[in-house]
């Protein structure tokens, strides 16, 4: 049997507060629609998976590979979630048997319910996971002296619904058809029925939650073993970094180019002042690490600048509830001397990260002749930042009016 799974992923999800679509905020050890798409690709009875992204959007991934196993596509989505899966569905190939629907915005999806939903599917045709309502339902009238109670629904009656949502390959033909003449709906089971099929019910998973607001946001970090930004304590981290000195490369140093006959060896431009600033910042908001992030077996980085790979960074931490508060480096570098350049390079990776000037410290040092770095074979760089929950780190922008100073 081949079974298609299809990954809606192109709605902004603006509720949850991020200027980034909320499928792309990191919830630990990746987004939640990296842990959405991985559900699927690990399961073995998923034959392929397609991806709606937003129309125009960054790949959220890995560019996708037809060779995979099973293979990954990715797909624009359009203006509302029923034309998303639309796109989707005309890329469903004519070998697929089961198509299953499923929200990026639910990254805890169990292989048991997406079993479940295949079953449901091919046996009945059409089928979603939903879970009964454990509460007293109450129809409201809205009047205008207030809301009023107009009936009272057995609970028993009642299902909130998730996704996966399943269906036989002619049913959700024959649903997106029913979509595209007309018929407006929140999902393909809708859509289904309005065709004239019956949607069984299989059992829901209570930890198969949709993230939706911002506390649905901090509750999956928390799932995931992250700490939630509104623990409001500051978060420091450290990061280093060296590369080995060749000839015929250019040698960048906190995104200034520093005159010298070799530079980094590198899969980008080798800016290790970056680097070491880019671990200790993604490390502080416990994001990982530069390798996790920019992969140097990844193309889009072959070269790339280093100071926009901090500026992603400093865009992620934000995403996460973070604010950088300062950031001190340390370059170990035998020659030539980088002083005359420090505040340029303070001043480089300051805007890269969205802050002033004054609140980047760098420093050159040299190994004394000990080592590869000593014997000028290489270049190091240490790094220190300090992070705070958005919130602190408004209220300490200003490093002369800092409460975290000394003040003895």
């Amino acid at each position: 049997m081949h079974v298609t799974a299809i990954i809606a992923a192109a709605g902004s999800g603006s509720r949850v507060g991020s200027a980034t679509p909320k499928q792309m905020l990191d919830i630990g050890g990746g987004s939640m629609l990296q842990h959405s798409v991985n559900a699927f690709l690990q399961h073995p009875r998923i034959s392929d998976v397609i991806v709606v992204m937003p129309a125009g959007s960054p790949a959220p991934m890995p560019a996708a590979d037809p060779a995979r196993v099973p293979p990954l596509r990715i797909v624009a989505g359009g203006e509302r979630r029923q034309d998303s899966v639309a796109n989707a569905f005309d890329a469903v190939g004519p070998s697929s048997d089961v198509v299953l629907i499923h929200d990026a915005a639910r990254p805890f999806v169990t292989a048991g319910l997406i079993d479940r939903t295949i079953d449901a599917a091919m046996t009945h045709g059409a089928a979603i996971a939903a879970l009964q309502s454990r509460d007293t339902v109450k129809r409201v009238e809205r009047r205008a002296d207030g809301a009023v109670i107009v009936d009272t629904i057995p609970r028993e009656s009642v299902y909130l619904a998730q996704t996966p949502q399943g269906f036989r390959r002619e049913v959700l033909a024959a649903a997106v058809a029913a979509g595209r003449s007309g018929i407006a709906a929140t999902d393909e089971a809708f859509l289904a029925e309005r065709a004239g099929y019956q949607v069984h019910v299989v059992d829901g998973d209570a930890g198969n939650v949709k993230i939706t607001t911002a506390e649905d946001l901090e509750a999956a970090r928390r799932r995931m073993g992250r700490p939630a930004a509104s623990a409001g304590l500051p978060r420091i981290g450290t990061g280093y970094d060296l590369h080995r000195l060749v000839d015929g490369r250019p040698l960048v140093v906190g995104g200034v180019v520093v005159a010298s006959d070799r530079g980094a060896l590198a899969h980008s431009d080798g800016d290790v002042a970056c680097h070491a600033a880019t671990d200790a910042i993604l490390g502080a908001a416990s994001l990982g690490d530069i390798g996790r992030h920019f992969p140097d077996t990844d193309p889009r980085w072959k070269d790339a600048d280093s100071l926009d790979l901090l500026r992603e960074t400093a865009r992620l931490v934000r995403d996460a509830g973070f604010e950088v508060v300062n950031l001190d480096v340390t370059v170990i570098l035998e020659r030539p001397k980088i002083k005359d350049m420090i505040q340029r390079m303070c001043a480089r990776l300051a805007d890269a990260l969205g802050i002033d000037a004054a609140r980047v410290s760098v420093k050159g040092k040299t190994n004394e002749g000990v080592d590869a770095v000593g014997r000028g074979e290489a270049i190091a760089s240490h790094a220190v930042a300090l992070l705070a929950p958005s919130t602190l780190a408004t209220a300490t922008a200003d490093p002369r009016a800092s409460r975290l100073e000394s003040t003895s």
